[in-house]
């Protein structure tokens, strides 16, 4: 608890320190943070909120973190797609087969719900869709829709997973955000008929 606390007032502080570099710092690295999850994306998605604004810190944040989470699943897609089905014509892969069709057929809606969920890993969703037969059209719209979610979460609650946890509106906002997710994923799925 005393580790996340000071690991935190040292991001802020080197962030605070860098000035006017801190934001574009920021946003190259929530592009990064997509491929790479050793990073805070929370810590970043504030950083664009507190010097860009909140409508601008909010688009820049969204937009970057959709382009990230694109290259990622793209380069999962070209690069490691056909090594990875090999590997799974295998017949000792049965559990992960079987995974990963369960991963296709994910609707529009529950893809949506895991991607706004504020503490799903995005590099995994990433790379499991970049590597499943998932449509990419869908994968992207999953993805515009979620992240909006996400980047308000992070953006107007605040970089502390232990003080959100500690206050029960947070919690509540958090369900309002899910909820939300799956009801406009649920209109556009129907919509445009993406399944």
């Amino acid at each position: 608890m005393e580790l996340l606390k000071a690991i935190d007032v040292i991001i802020n502080n080197i962030l605070n320190s860098l000035g006017a570099f801190a934001p574009i710092l920021a946003c190259v690295l929530i592009l990064i943070e997509s491929i790479l999850p050793i990073l805070p994306l929370a810590v970043f998605i504030t950083v664009n909120f507190y010097y860009f604004g909140t409508i601008p810190g909010f688009l820049i944040s969204w937009l970057l973190t959709c382009i990230g989470c694109y290259i990622s699943f793209k380069l999962c897609r070209t690069k490691l797609k056909k090594h990875f089905d090999k590997m799974l014509d295998k017949s000792e892969h049965k559990k992960l087969n079987k995974l990963m069709k369960s991963l296709n057929n994910l609707r529009l809606e529950q893809l949506t719900i895991v991607i706004a969920i504020p503490f799903t890993p995005a590099f995994l969703v990433n790379i499991a869709a970049g590597l499943s037969s998932m449509n990419e059209k869908r994968f992207m719209t999953a993805i515009i829709i979620g992240k909006i979610f996400l980047v308000y979460f992070w953006g107007f609650i605040g970089t502390s997973l232990l003080e959100s946890l500690k206050d029960p509106s947070i919690l509540i906002k958090i369900g309002i955000i899910i909820l939300l997710a799956f009801v406009i994923s649920k209109i556009i799925n129907k919509k445009f008929r993406l399944e």
